[in-house]
């Protein structure tokens, strides 16, 4: 029989690699730090390398790890910020082409884009009711702040695309946290970070003694 040498946790890179690129793309979107509707170029490398391959790297460790849910995950989101790194990288010619073709073609485009992360992002949602609390949370803000940015896109409202980046700034805070809970334990710390469970108690048996139980019968 063949034997595999186990494989450490890929899921707090993963996660880390989300965090990291989400929160410096929605500094852009919600207008913190620099002027509101900035070139997002800055975030490419990033979207590139760290949120891209390193997280698309973490999903095939979590394919090797047994766990579909983080493979499926980590996968569709490295993916995500590469084809979002295309978009915004002069390189490719995504965005000039949507740009020379006037109006609102470009928004509405990127709107579409968003849109189908908008459904994606719910389906796992919904994989995740039974988890554990931070992985629901993520989610939850995660399909939030795709909306709020397909919105803005379609809409041309600037306000409602800022708002996307606030709820993408609690995003990234969340997904930090899980990947800390993960990093951070007694083995190397002085404290935990609870992230309570939301699997469903098995409800408590009777206790049974030589063939009898707790009643006796």
């Amino acid at each position: 029989m063949t034997q595999f040498r186990p494989l450490a946790n890929p899921a707090p890179l993963g996660l880390s690699a989300f965090a990291l690129t989400t929160f410096v793309l929605s500094l852009h979107n919600g207008g913190i730090g620099q002027k509101f509707g900035a070139p997002p170029n800055v975030v490419a490398g990033l979207a590139l390398f760290y949120g891209g391959l390193c997280q698309l790297l973490a999903g095939m460790w979590e394919f090797a790890n047994n766990n579909t849910f983080g493979a499926t995950a980590f996968s569709s989101y490295g993916g995500f910020w590469m084809s979002y790194a295309a978009i915004i990288t002069p390189a490719f010619g995504v965005g000039e082409a949507l740009a020379e073709a006037g109006g609102n073609v470009k928004a509405h485009a990127v709107g579409i884009f968003l849109l189908s992360w908008v459904l994606m992002t719910f389906i796992f949602f919904l994989a995740t009711l039974r988890t554990n609390l931070g992985l629901c949370l993520l989610f939850a803000f995660l399909d939030i702040t795709f909306i709020l940015l397909c919105a803005g896109d379609w809409l041309g409202k600037g306000h409602v695309t800022k708002a996307g980046g606030y709820f993408g700034l609690f995003t990234a805070l969340i997904a930090w946290y899980i990947a800390a809970s993960d990093l951070i334990g007694h083995h190397n710390s002085f404290f935990v970070l609870p992230n309570p469970s939301l699997a469903p108690r098995r409800a408590n048996l009777p206790a049974v003694e030589d063939g009898k139980n707790a009643n006796g019968d």
